[in-house]
């Protein structure tokens, strides 16, 4: 009687957990839908053509005559060629400049002892509090002043200093074991070459992460590329496509400019899907003590 009764429980119990499971996957279904339909939609008014898309009273979820010209108008009608060229000598400038940056900072705050250290990373981490847009007025009449607006330093220079990209491989540094550091100064190593040879080597994911997470960043900026360049031969696509929009297919020509859109979107989604877990594990590491 007992064994019956144990049974049931063990039953039961599955059956709430299937259930649960159920539900949870039928919400996280749902809202993939509603995270995923506006790529769909992009995609599909993308293959329309600019009759059918304006034919449509109703729009339509599917199209029985899709077409690419869009996409060769997106590279023949207007510079959208020119625009991914110079967000990638941005992207890669950028982020390459700043790992460089970020190691030598991170590594100073986690390893290296100097007098007010503890004082000079405080002040360090308070500038995360100041507002964005006092930076960019700053960095602005700064730009200006040099005589660098239209030009890619101009672009580059205020985006290759990260206080979050610091801190985040800081304390990634700081898990490497203190033990490893002095066993490689008595072995008479120096601290360049022990942040070559141990401390990067060992610290991949949080690298990877950062360039991935500035890689992003770089090719989403919109502001300070918008702000500081007015010369449509250092236009970024991200507002490039804001001329493409005003001066290239017309504001009525929403298949092109879908097409436009997806052709500057899908770099990074492949980028993202391609390394997500690398993304996932750098920040969880970078993230924890101990």
């Amino acid at each position: 009687m007992e064994f019956d009764d144990y049974e049931k429980t063990v039953k039961a119990a599955k059956a709430r957990r299937m259930a649960g499971n159920a539900v949870t996957y039928l919400f996280l279904t749902f809202w993939a839908l509603i995270v995923l339909f506006p790529f769909y939609w992009m995609l599909l008014t993308s293959v329309k053509s600019y009759g059918a898309y304006n034919s449509e009273y109703i729009p339509s979820f599917y199209t029985l005559t899709p077409t690419l010209q869009n996409y060769v108008d997106a590279f023949t009608t207007v510079p959208l060629g020119r625009y991914l060229l110079n967000t990638l000598i941005f992207t890669i400038v950028t982020t390459a400049i700043l790992l460089v940056v970020a190691v030598f900072a991170a590594f100073a705050f986690a390893r290296l002892e100097f007098k007010g250290k503890n004082m000079v990373f405080i002040l360090f981490l308070s500038m995360m509090m100041i507002p964005n847009e006092l930076v960019v007025i700053t960095n602005f009449v700064t730009i200006t002043s040099l005589d660098l607006r239209n030009s890619f330093p101009g672009l580059i220079l205020p985006s290759v200093m990260s206080v979050f990209y610091i801190y985040l491989l800081k304390e990634n540094f700081e898990q490497i074991p203190d033990s490893l550091y002095y066993a490689a100064k008595v072995d008479g190593t120096s601290d360049l070459k022990y942040l070559f040879k141990v401390m990067i080597p060992m610290s991949k994911p949080t690298l990877i992460t950062i360039v991935i997470l500035k890689v992003i960043e770089c090719w989403n900026s919109y502001v300070w590329p918008r702000l500081i360049t007015d010369d449509a031969a250092y236009f970024l696509v991200s507002n490039g496509i804001q001329e493409i929009r005003e001066n290239g297919f017309g504001r009525e020509n929403i298949p092109a400019m879908m097409a436009a859109v997806t052709v500057i979107s899908v770099p990074l989604i492949l980028l993202f899907l391609v390394f997500r877990k690398k993304i996932m594990a750098g920040v969880s590491r970078g993230g924890t003590k101990g």
